[in-house]
């Protein structure tokens, strides 16, 4: 992004069922233009310090309050296409991840005999 303006007002709206992050720096002029154009599950936080866009993304990435579907869906929107060193650092995580094939994750742990102990524990725990 070329843009170094600041807010200090973020979050998420649903507008049509459509949800998408918002920023603002004015938090009540904010609340009462989503609500005036008919936007439901508003979810905007106050910030201390002004931050750019994407250190605003990635402050709502980790907040608990923005941890549902919706919001973690449109914040993610959000930085791939507007936030590209971001976008990179997400890719590179979940990267790891893509390459793991389930069945060779379930032979290894047979193999390993993890699955016997686990049967043992819950027939443990069934008979007592």
């Amino acid at each position: 992004m070329a843009t170094t303006k600041t807010f200090t007002v973020a979050g998420v709206s649903t507008n049509q069922g459509v949800t998408k992050v918002r920023f603002a720096n004015d938090f009540v002029a904010r609340i009462k233009i989503l609500d005036k154009n008919g936007h439901t599950d508003v979810n905007l936080k106050e910030f201390d310090t002004p931050m750019t866009k994407a250190q605003v993304c990635e402050t709502l990435m980790n907040d608990a309050s923005f941890q549902d579907e919706a919001s973690q869906g449109a914040i993610s929107e959000f930085v791939v296409r507007n936030c590209k060193t971001i976008a990179a650092e997400i890719k590179d995580e979940t990267a790891m991840f893509e390459d793991v094939d389930q069945d060779t994750l379930d032979n290894e742990f047979n193999e390993e005999g993890m699955t016997e102990g686990l049967d043992a524990e819950v027939e443990q725990e069934i008979t007592s």
